[in-house]
């Protein structure tokens, strides 16, 4: 390995939640290992898998940003935007219909929507974006994707030919739907879902069960939503219900799957491809990347483990960041990684640890390029 190529290192970190951004996290990170290893070059690429912050992580990269007025969960007002270059675009659920964007953080289990979503969508197909990536998480609604729909011009009617209002509990009442209208843009498009998800969109671990609990709905709202998705499931085709993703963001994986004509994939690796991950690789001695908890549901295929795959096909070392550490040193050998380093090692009160998290990550930045421990890997 070329020294050149040694001191070229890669940050890939995601979002520390609730504490730091995947970019305030890169910058903390790179903050601490120019002050101890000035010479080092850093390539900033800060990452995500779906959820919030995807958007970020494309323009981190340089793709351009799109401002749009739209509309929240619960169709107020919401200043958004979604990041293009040529003709790809990337629309983040969270950033137009997550539980962020509910007024005055007042959840809405049953009316919530995803009819945000679409307009958004619609926006970018004016404008001409053939290849629509929906970063599906941190959704406020359990609308199986219905307001994504009715937004694109999908009609869905009641037994009296009526359109029915947005809101998942709504459904109960779809017979069916009029396709007539969808949006012209949408014939030769493709839709890609990147998600971490694979639930399907009923039963005991699909959309309402598993996560509507977390947007607000008690039992008794959680049986209406079932029940919602089960005759939208009907209706559209029953046959989607149980792929893996139909229950992602309230279901919104199974209304594009099943109208949209949409495709699953893992959200980092659609976010990896799309910034030119690989091709940096090429060019890389070391990869730093991590996030708030690096924990199980980790190596279930979040951001970090998507990283550390792809870093480890080229070749290329994997250090991992976080706010903790859950898994033991055995797991995070076996998951690929070369070390990890945690902010409770230097900060152990949680509190205190999240409130300090930039200082904090900057410090192992520090200690990462010492030269007692240095960045370079062995060659």
């Amino acid at each position: 390995m070329t020294e050149a190529r040694t001191r070229r290192v890669i940050l890939a970190p995601d979002k520390f939640k609730g504490s730091l951004t995947a970019a305030q996290a890169v910058a903390a990170l790179a903050a601490g290992i120019h002050r101890t290893a000035p010479g080092t070059e850093l390539r900033q690429l800060p990452v995500a898998d779906g959820g919030d912050g995807t958007v970020d992580a494309f323009l981190a990269a340089g793709w351009e940003r799109v401002p749009v007025d739209s509309f929240g969960p619960t169709l107020a007002p919401v200043d958004t935007g979604y990041a293009v270059r040529g003709i790809d675009a990337v629309v983040e659920l969270a950033a137009v219909s997550g539980l962020a964007e509910l007024p005055g953080g007042q959840a809405d289990p049953l009316h919530a929507s995803t009819y945000g979503v679409g307009d958004v969508i619609g926006d970018a197909l004016d404008r001409g974006a053939r290849h629509i990536v929906l970063g599906l998480g941190g959704s406020a609604s359990t609308d199986g994707g219905a307001g994504l729909l009715q937004a694109l011009g999908l009609r869905i009617l009641d037994a009296d030919g009526n359109e029915l209002p947005c809101g998942g509990a709504a459904l109960a009442r779809a017979v069916r739907v009029d396709r007539s209208g969808l949006h012209p843009g949408l014939a030769d498009a493709k839709i890609t879902l990147a998600s971490d998800v694979d639930n399907p969109l009923l039963g005991p671990n699909g959309a309402a069960a598993v996560y509507a609990p977390q947007k607000g709905a008690d039992p008794e709202q959680i049986a209406t939503l079932e029940a919602a998705l089960k005759n939208w499931a009907a209706v559209l085709g029953p046959e989607w219900a149980d792929k893996p993703g139909a229950g992602a963001a309230g279901g919104a994986g199974f209304g594009a799957m099943a109208v949209l004509g949409a495709r699953v994939r893992s959200g980092i690796d659609v976010v990896l491809d799309l910034i030119g991950f690989r091709d940096e690789l090429a060019h890389a001695g070391l990869v730093i990347t991590g996030e708030g908890s690096l924990d199980d549901q980790s190596l279930a295929g979040k951001a970090p483990l998507g990283v550390c795959q792809a870093a480890q096909a080229a070749g290329v070392p994997v250090i991992a960041v976080a706010g903790r550490i859950r898994l033991t040193p055995e797991q995070v050998t076996a998951a690929g990684f070369t070390a990890a380093y945690a902010l409770s090692d230097l900060e152990p009160d949680p509190a205190r640890s999240i409130a300090n998290a930039g200082a904090l990550l900057e410090r192992i930045g520090e200690i990462i390029a010492a030269p007692d421990n240095s960045i370079r890997p062995p060659v």
